[in-house]
């Protein structure tokens, strides 16, 4: 066991067989009911969101306090541990909106950190040039294999799927977020992602506008990205009250809307695609899927080539 995960105290009671924990749906709370697991010394069968979560017949539930300070030490002695890796995918993992996420994270972390116990370095290839103390040490150098790379152990697999679902979805909203200009000079966007991807987001956008206020605002699940120019932030709401448009919104949506089918070519039109790389549930949110330019509807065009044209 970490020392970032040993118990505070002895266990004041008895450890629970039939036990489900309960938390707020948050990294944080995670990884306090995680570190609640080491503390006392129980292997809870669920680990869910308290807005997800049914009890099974003759199951306890106890609810987790989100602590930040224990937060911090299980993230740190992940980090130790397994590696930044590992806490990454951790991280992303935990914004799946499955309701199985929380019960998958805390497997994979006990998994992990069983398996990056000390080892003997004899039959190490990079023994004769590693730096390390020797036998029973822990093998920090390049060749360490990573507990990501056991697709095949039950505790893994899963954790994976989950954190390339919320990576995909993440490269879905660099991709299709859209924005408009408001009349106070700050952009806004609105989302409705599969997972809660705001946070995986907002260093990205924020390298892009530079010094320019933004908003995103995500409908689904309720929490709203704000970059003020400098730094940003998150907030939970389940409405943004905003001023109108900037006085050329209008126009430049209506010249984007233009160039969208101006460009299209209507020989390689393809729906079924389409929908496959823009899901149509993100469509209300885009501004070149939305209404139609009355009489600016895709068009045959004329042939521009002499071989192209028919002759008589």
């Amino acid at each position: 066991m970490s020392a970032d995960l040993a118990p505070l105290h002895p266990t004041p009671q008895e450890p629970l067989v039939h036990v489900a924990y309960c938390y707020d749906g948050s990294l944080e709370g995670l990884l306090t009911a995680i570190f609640k697991a080491y503390e006392y010394r129980e292997n809870p069968e669920d680990v869910m969101r308290a807005s997800q979560l049914l009890p099974r017949l003759g199951q306890t539930v106890r609810d987790i306090e989100t602590e930040v300070e224990l937060a911090l030490r299980v993230q740190k002695g992940i980090r130790r541990t397994c590696g930044q890796a590992t806490f990454d995918a951790v991280m992303r993992a935990s914004l799946s909106d499955d309701p199985a996420t929380g019960t998958i994270v805390y497997r994979f972390v006990r998994f992990a950190m069983a398996q990056a116990r000390p080892h003997d370095c004899a039959g190490c290839r990079k023994r004769a040039t590693c730096p390390g103390p020797g036998a029973g040490a822990r093998c920090s150098g390049k060749n360490a294999r990573s507990v990501l790379n056991d697709l095949a152990h039950p505790a893994v697999a899963p954790l994976d799927r989950l954190a390339r679902a919320v990576g995909n979805e993440r490269h879905r909203m660099l991709q299709f977020l859209r924005f408009e200009h408001l009349e106070n000079g700050v952009w806004f966007a609105q989302c409705n992602p599969s997972a809660a991807v705001v946070p995986l987001i907002m260093d990205w956008f924020s390298g892009r506008f530079n010094t320019q206020p933004f908003i995103i605002f995500d409908e689904n699940h309720h929490m709203a990205g704000v970059y003020e120019g400098r730094t940003w932030y998150l907030v939970d709401t389940n409405e943004v009250t905003l001023p109108g448009r900037a006085s050329d919104e209008k126009l430049m949506q209506t010249a984007w809307k233009r160039f969208y089918d101006t460009v299209a070519v209507e020989a390689r039109y393809n729906p079924e695609l389409r929908r496959q790389f823009m899901p149509k549930r993100l469509w209300k949110n885009i501004v070149e899927m939305q209404e139609r330019i009355p009489g600016k509807e895709l068009e045959r065009r004329p042939p521009t080539r002499p071989s192209d044209q028919k002759e008589g």
